[in-house]
């Protein structure tokens, strides 16, 4: 066999797993092996606890004592000739539990016997007190190294200590890092260039042309010691931001009338952040914000510095350094400004006392510019126009069809024309100037001019460059009778377009003086007006009205209005003349019958003719005892009114 040739025998392994069912297909159906637990249970099986056990050697059917010490002498012989080794796995294991119940049981023999005193009794041993005793040097010197010893090994365990809490901390550090640039990236754009954190602040996603980087780094603060107390504002990360957006900037519009009459209109700071408080926000979000309110700034003022030089107006725009200076209306000053303070006067202006907002401040101009600054980024990013074929040209697709719906000349001229932001800032001014002016017209008029009564309602919704007020011209006690007079002016940003009652449309300019006069005329006509519809109330007729008389003085504001109204039986009859400038002048016409001054004629000898009227009287209106014009009237109607 040794010389013939090797023969490979193929020996296949046996199944790991046994074979619980074979299916009719020939499919084997494997038990599932046993886990940890239930392999150590199976284990735990097979012990038999009962053999060799103490109790096995005490019961009734033990051998003698020394038939036992035979065995095992035969046994410790037979062991130095060969190894028996064991015959089940746990035989270690429970060797061991029986050493440790032995041990167990000798500690409970022992402290039975101490603490029963029927076993054992502990006597104190007398000793001689002269051998005792030490000297006092020893001692203390025994002490001390006792102490030495023992301030050695606290100062050990400080030390350490200190170390551990110096690496939790640096640890927390670099946990509270990686948190910070977490929350950090979830708000600002950030990108990683070599081996530094480059953030992004400026508007280019939204459709920003400034030509500023804005770019920021985010590094560690490491300006902190750690064997002192952490603040409880400190933060693990810091920005560092370029030094021309440091500290806070803001554009102040201002609206100045360099006449007497108005002064000042008013200021708006736009883009100003109020101080927040430390404990709410991080310090780096607080200096990325007032950065990029910074860039903000001067994105817009540059934008309108450049529309300043290129608008070609009557008066030329002003650019003086950070100023713009305009004059929308003649002696109308229009100024926008940059205000930017860095950190070193940002802190001299805490020392200082804050001011308070004044009075003046525009809030509906300051929220008109700011929705007006917010639309500028969104229409420069929707105005790209997307490409379209190379056949066609670029713009709006109205303007490549052919026929009845292309655009002509004036339209497409139109869609070319845009308004700048600084055009709108100065409409917007101008409808402030035109509105403030109005009203403070109409405040003037209702306190010098106590009857009639002006009374201006002014709406809440309105337009960004136009307002409307309803004002009404009445006489207090006789609202529901003279109401003829309703105005409805509607202020826009050169003019104002005034609508009567009856629907009739006037057009005033800028001028103070134009609504002035205006508003006296529509006050002179309603006495007029009040004097007709009162007439109509007590049974009066009318005899004859007009607003605009062309008899008697001229009137240098508008034109003076006239009424005559007759008594009821006809007998007495009242002429009423009213003017802006000559005030109003009532005459009463009285029967022939009463004037017993009136000259006999030889042309009149019938007695019918008595009964016509005679001259008019003026009356001495200034001596009538009521409060107001409408109420002397009524008087006077009453007192001329036969009785029936």
């Amino acid at each position: 066999m040794s010389g013939g040739p090797a023969v490979r025998v193929s020996i296949e392994s046996s199944c790991e797993k046994q074979v619980q069912e074979v299916a009719l297909d020939g499919t084997e159906t494997y038990v599932p092996p046993l886990s940890m637990s239930q392999n150590l249970a199976k284990l735990a099986q097979r012990i038999d606890f009962s053999q060799g056990s103490d109790s096995e050697e005490d019961s009734a059917e033990g051998e003698p004592r020394d038939r036992e010490w035979g065995k095992q002498e035969q046994e410790e012989e037979e062991g130095t000739v060969k190894f028996q080794p064991s015959l089940w796995p746990w035989d270690s294991v429970r060797n061991n539990l029986r050493s440790a119940l032995t041990e167990m049981c000798v500690l409970y023999d022992v402290l039975s016997v101490v603490k029963e005193k029927k076993y054992m009794a502990l006597d104190p041993v007398s000793q001689d007190p002269t051998a005792g005793k030490t000297p006092q040097v020893f001692q203390l010197i025994s002490k001390k190294k006792s102490l030495a010893i023992a301030a050695q090994l606290l100062l050990k365990g400080g030390e350490k200590l200190t170390k551990s809490v110096a690496e939790n901390q640096e640890n927390r550090r670099q946990r509270d890092f990686n948190s910070e640039l977490l929350r950090l990236r979830s708000q600002w754009k950030l990108r990683k260039v070599g081996d530094k954190i480059l953030g992004d602040l400026s508007y280019r996603s939204a459709g920003s042309l400034f030509p500023h980087h804005g770019a920021f780094e985010v590094i560690k603060n490491t300006d902190i010691d750690l064997d002192k107390k952490i603040p409880e504002d400190y933060c693990p990360l810091d920005v560092l931001i370029p030094s021309d957006l440091d500290g806070s900037a803001y554009i102040k519009v201002s609206i100045q009338k360099q006449a007497p009459d108005i002064g000042d209109l008013g200021t708006v700071n736009l883009f100003r952040r109020p101080q927040k408080n430390k404990g709410s926000t991080q310090p780096w979000h607080v200096k990325l914000e007032a950065a990029q309110n910074v860039l903000l700034c001067k994105e817009i003022f540059a934008q309108l510095s450049r529309e300043a030089v290129q608008i070609k107006s009557q008066i030329p725009h002003i650019v003086v350094k950070n100023q713009i200076i305009s004059q929308p209306f003649p002696g109308l000053q229009l100024s926008i400004s940059l205000c930017h303070s860095t950190s070193g006067e940002k802190k001299s202006s805490r020392a200082s006392p804050e001011k308070s907002k004044p009075d003046n401040h525009l809030y509906v101009l300051e929220h008109n510019l700011h929705q007006m600054m917010r639309e500028f980024h969104k229409q420069q990013l929707s105005s790209v126009v997307m490409p379209h074929p190379a056949t066609a040209p670029f713009g709006h697709k109205r303007l490549r069809l052919a026929g009845p719906l292309a655009y002509d000349k004036t339209e497409i001229s139109n869609l070319q024309q845009s308004e700048g932001l600084l055009e709108k800032i100065i409409k917007q001014a101008k409808h402030i100037f035109l509105r403030s002016r109005t009203a403070r017209t109409i405040d003037s008029l209702a306190s010098r001019i106590e009857d009639p009564q002006i009374q201006a309602h002014w709406s809440n919704i309105n337009d960004v460059y136009e307002s409307s007020v309803k004002v009404l011209i009445t006489s207090q006690g006789y609202e529901q009778i003279c109401k003829s007079i309703q105005l409805q002016l509607n202020i826009g940003v050169e003019q104002i377009r005034v609508v009567h009652r009856d629907g009739r449309v006037i057009t005033l300019s800028h001028q103070e003086q134009e609504l002035q006069d205006f508003l006296l005329s529509q006050m002179s006509q309603h006495q007029v007006h009040a004097v007709q519809q009162l007439a109509k109330v007590m049974g009066w007729h009318v005899l004859s009205f007009s607003n605009h008389v062309g008899l008697g003085p001229v009137e240098s504001i508008g034109n003076a209005s006239a009424v005559t109204v007759a008594s009821p039986n006809g007998e007495y009859a009242i002429s009423v003349r009213n003017g802006p400038e000559s005030g109003c002048k009532v005459l009463v016409q009285f029967p022939r019958s009463q004037i017993k001054e009136l000259p006999k004629s030889d042309i009149i000898q019938d007695a019918k003719w008595s009964h016509l009227r005679g001259p008019y009287k003026e009356v001495h209106w200034s001596k009538m005892e009521g409060r107001n014009f409408v109420y002397k009237m009524e008087l006077l109607m009453a007192a001329l009114t036969p009785c029936p």
